[in-house]
């Protein structure tokens, strides 16, 4: 039988051994959840204001007095920056992931920041999927949902990947006269299309598509500079009123696309959209019927609270369920690896660019999930099938194989390791298989590649 403590490292969390104080109950995850994020604390990430300035000033050189020679020495101090704060938010994701007793925490900020998918658009603006994280899904973890949506819906990183810049109200005065913008420009649907179909609702709810094109309208003038993030423009917003899924939004600058956005949020198609995704991506990609509904109630019933929702999904039977019915993703299975083998935050910050990219972002990649780029605005699937590939796997075990080495040098003893980090859900035959395996290399790769290890 799999005690409630491994169920909750397994399912909500990033697997054992758990890191010193972690919480082993319902009650304790949720008590932790809505406590202080100190792992944040520890290991920071940059946020736009951050990255923004540096964007600006590269932008600015032309401008600037100098010779060529000294303009693209600034240039390129410029851009080792912007780099080295990539290669630090990068690596302080998984440093945060294999240090947090708050496993669930770092679960669901995965979760929605999938669910919030958002792409870099140039090499400049690489760090910025990292930063929506910091500036607007962190933040909002745990409270209402319409307060999540719209931080994300407003961020620089959601404008810019769905192409909301390039957004004019027809009838706008910067359409029509091309002061703020050159003749032509006009309506962008994208941003209204992926909040209603993928963010809110889910495709196929009750919406129109004069629903997306009145959306798409009230979202004229919503834009962002690098001088000053998120900015409203009247100038390219569409006069008038907008009605979407029939309630009518009126008003000056950005009061009636937050109204929208709450409404949006609280509807009872996002409720049931939300509800679903919640349970597949943390208990099975068939879930049992009944999670999916008390998740649905616990979100209409609490107008959003995101705390209700997840207190109903670690409580529910189902969530208790013995059986592992997910399968680790790539960077799933990457975390859950470091903190197997024994890596911590400090050696995710030590290592050396080339050794920990090859290891961990290209490993995710070559195993079919590159980080923070996935190939569209819905996200990475969620299904087994598309993990459990044959090149997927033999990239797992060519992993196995040769990473934990590198990393450590000295690998632990196979029997040690299998009862570390899969206790009681460990076989009797991966056991034996550990105990007799040729040397620590092949033991280890025989655990980390195991059904076992790569289910949660």
């Amino acid at each position: 039988m799999i005690l409630a403590s491994t169920m909750f490292a397994t399912r909500f969390g990033y697997g054992l051994p758990s890191p010193a104080g972690a919480p082993a109950t319902a009650q304790e995850v949720m008590a932790r959840l809505m406590g202080p994020d100190l792992i944040a604390a520890r290991w920071p990430i940059a946020g736009q204001a951050a990255l923004f300035p540096l964007i600006a000033e590269l932008r600015g050189i032309k401008r600037e007095a100098g010779t060529p020679e000294q303009k693209q020495a600034h240039q390129d101090r410029l851009r080792t920056d912007i780099s080295t704060m990539l290669l630090q938010a990068q690596k302080r994701t998984f440093a945060r992931a294999v240090d947090s007793p708050d496993g669930f925490r770092e679960r669901l900020v995965a979760f929605w920041a999938d669910h919030f998918s958002v792409v870099a658009r140039s090499g400049f603006d690489l760090p910025l999927p990292f930063c929506m994280v910091e500036d607007a899904i962190r933040p909002h973890l745990a409270g209402s949902f319409a307060d999540l949506l719209t931080a994300v819906t407003l961020h620089p990183a959601m404008l810019a990947y769905l192409d909301q810049v390039n957004a004019f109200g027809p009838n706008s005065p910067a359409a029509l006269k091309g002061n703020k913008g050159k003749p032509g420009k006009g309506l962008n649907e994208n941003l209204a299309r992926e909040l209603i179909e993928l963010h809110t609702l889910g495709v196929g709810a009750g919406y129109a598509q004069g629903d997306v094109t009145q959306m798409a309208k009230l979202l004229t003038g919503v834009t962002y500079t690098v001088e000053k993030g998120m900015v409203f423009e009247p100038r390219r917003a569409e006069p008038g009123a907008k009605t979407v899924l029939g309630v009518r939004y009126d008003g000056e600058g950005l009061a009636p696309v937050i109204a929208a956005l709450h409404d949006l949020a609280l509807r009872p198609e996002t409720a049931a959209h939300l509800a679903r995704k919640l349970a597949v991506h943390f208990v099975a990609d068939t879930p049992d019927p009944d999670l999916v509904a008390v998740l649905t109630q616990a979100f209409a019933q609490s107008a959003g609270d995101l705390s209700a929702v997840y207190t109903a999904l670690l409580t529910h039977p189902a969530a208790q369920d013995q059986q592992m019915k997910k399968v680790r993703q790539p960077y799933d299975f990457l975390v859950a690896s470091g903190r197997a083998i024994g890596l911590t935050g400090q050696d995710f910050e030590a290592m050396d660019a080339k050794p920990f990219l090859r290891a961990f972002p290209d490993a995710m990649g070559s195993m079919g999930q590159r980080l923070k780029h996935p190939d569209g605005p819905n996200g990475f699937p969620e299904e087994a099938s598309a993990w459990v590939t044959p090149m997927g796997l033999a990239h797992r075990i060519a992993w196995a194989m040769r990473q934990p080495r590198l990393l450590l040098g000295p690998l632990p003893n196979p029997v040690d390791l299998v009862q570390s980090c899969l206790a009681e859900r460990a076989s009797p035959a991966l056991i034996q298989a550990a105990a007799r395996a040729e040397d620590e290399t092949q033991g280890v790769a025989l655990i980390l590649a195991s059904a076992e290890f790569n289910r949660r």
